[in-house]
């Protein structure tokens, strides 16, 4: 066999691999102006300003709750903790990224009655509609929920005389 041929087979076994295994092909470096990533170990969570010790955190990824414009924020739920009901200013959605979200409407608080959402589950909250939600205390792994919507939230209450956080 001469050098050749070997050369002009190996060419064509390197294109038939790169067609069947596509991550051993090489990539062109992305530009960061153009396509933004961050992978999950880079997101990083924060305590919630306003909440308790412990019971959750929230990573920002996209404008600001607190701000006009659209915004992207990934929440950590601990187990144990619900808010109390509320309601926002504009639409939220969410979509449940890991583990079980539990939520519910209405203002009166039953965590006991909240309906559990798992990973890759989707809610919408209309607009100054009071709802709760959280992660009871008898789940083990906290929760992580993506929450995309308009700022600025305006967060009120439906009862400003008892606890924002509650334990349940």
């Amino acid at each position: 066999m001469e050098p050749i041929d070997l050369n002009r087979r190996l060419i064509m076994l390197t294109s038939m691999l790169s067609a069947f295994a596509p991550e051993l092909a090489q990539a062109s470096p992305i530009d960061a102006n153009e396509t933004f990533v961050l992978s999950r170990e880079q997101i990083k969570y924060e305590p919630w300003a306003a909440g308790p010790p412990h019971s959750g955190e929230m990573a920002p990824l996209y404008g600001d709750v607190n701000k006009p414009g659209l915004y992207l924020v990934m929440m950590k739920w601990n187990p144990g903790w619900f808010s109390a009901p509320h309601t926002y200013a504009t639409h939220r959605i969410q979509v449940v990224v890991s583990g079980t979200w539990w939520v519910n409407s209405g203002p009166d608080f039953a965590p006991h009655e909240a309906v559990p959402v798992p990973a890759g589950g989707f809610v919408k909250r209309a607009a100054r509609t009071p709802h709760y939600d959280g992660v009871p205390g008898h789940v083990k792994e906290p929760v992580v929920v993506a929450v995309f919507g308009m700022g600025p939230v305006d967060l009120q209450l439906s009862d400003p005389g008892k606890p924002a956080w509650r334990q349940a």
